[in-house]
């Protein structure tokens, strides 16, 4: 696996998260992002946790890092995400990830899947502070104290009438940092975000506070600091659609002008995607994951939805790799 060369920027006061995405944000994309700079952490898609300890193969699977001490490629920490609703079997299996060496332990309290919550898992805990506070007391007492334990929130479940209450009871379980989404379950991820909430929390809050939503520009991410108090952040779906998002955004934190990322730098991205699928895995799984980062990459780049439209029905990754040289071929003489 190769990263990019792009020299890295000066990293500002302010942190970067890049956000854990159920299906999308795996090893291989998180190597991609954080190799173009400006991440301060990453957090894995979620463990689930539910009837027993797993074996340390599942910890291996969904954080293939934790065999390079816990980093990607680029040296940026990842955390192991749990989600789960027992606190004492949340607490074995963040014992065995923190063994194994994770950085961090995140605890999802924040996905709004109905299939998730269904079996007592992800934002429907939000419904239960008590509960959150007994899964987080109980992670927090499992793994070594230099291992930092983090929680990911919403606003609350069907409202945000408990936000505070919700709050109060994690940070008393002695976390060490709160992400929340500022929406609520309800409204799932429909615009916009509510950042002025926040500012309701991180005056009084004794642990950093971390924003996530509706983060897709350096001007986003200036606006929801300016709102929400918050001094870090969480990227998500903005950080897929242009990948040098974290770059760009520690740029402005600096005051220095954003390098150019054109269409023309992210074709080798992708190209570099589509082989390292087909090594981690096998090259005909190697076609689904690309173009579903195209689907992403259009909102920025309109030549992404003109490739997606040319390759969406290719399954052979031979044919695919073609497909994408031929693009990078015609950018090169249109230039």
């Amino acid at each position: 696996m190769t990263i990019s060369n792009t020299p890295q920027p000066p990293q500002s006061d302010h942190r970067l998260v890049l956000a854990p995405m159920e299906g999308v944000m795996d090893s291989l994309m998180r190597a991609q992002l954080t190799g173009i700079g400006g991440y301060d952490r990453c957090v894995t898609e979620f463990v689930r946790v539910s009837q027993t300890v797993l074996p340390s193969r599942v910890f291996y699977r969904l954080c293939p890092e934790l065999k390079t001490d816990g980093v990607t490629p680029a040296g940026v920490p990842v955390y192991v995400q749990l989600l789960g609703n027992n606190p004492s079997l949340m607490g074995r299996n963040a014992r065995v990830a923190a063994g194994l060496g994770a950085p961090g332990i995140d605890l999802n309290f924040g996905c709004p899947a109905k299939t998730v919550n269904k079996s007592c898992g992800g934002a429907v805990l939000l419904q239960t502070p008590q509960l959150l506070g007994d899964i987080c007391a109980a992670v927090r007492d499992a793994v070594p104290q230099p291992t930092p334990v983090t929680a990911k929130i919403r606003l609350g479940f069907e409202d945000d009438g408990r936000f505070e209450e919700i709050v109060a009871a994690v940070v008393a379980a002695g976390i060490n940092e709160l992400t929340v989404h500022a929406r609520t379950r309800r409204q799932a991820y429909r615009p916009p975000a509510h950042w002025h909430r926040l500012a309701d929390i991180t005056a009084t809050c004794p642990i950093p506070v971390i924003a996530n939503g509706e983060l897709w520009s350096p001007a986003d991410v200036s606006q929801c600091r300016e709102a929400s108090g918050c001094d870090d952040f969480m990227l998500a779906r903005g950080a897929l659609c242009r990948p040098n998002l974290g770059r760009a955004v520690q740029c402005s934190f600096l005051g220095k002008a954003t390098p150019d990322f054109t269409w023309d730098d992210v074709l080798p991205l992708l190209r570099q995607y589509l082989h390292n699928n087909a090594l981690a895995y096998e090259p005909k799984y190697a076609c689904n994951p690309l173009k579903q980062w195209l689907v992403y990459l259009q909102y920025y780049y309109p030549q992404a939805g003109a490739l997606f439209s040319r390759v969406k029905r290719l399954k052979d990754f031979q044919e695919m790799d073609r497909a994408l040289a031929t693009a990078s071929s015609t950018m090169r003489q249109a230039a």
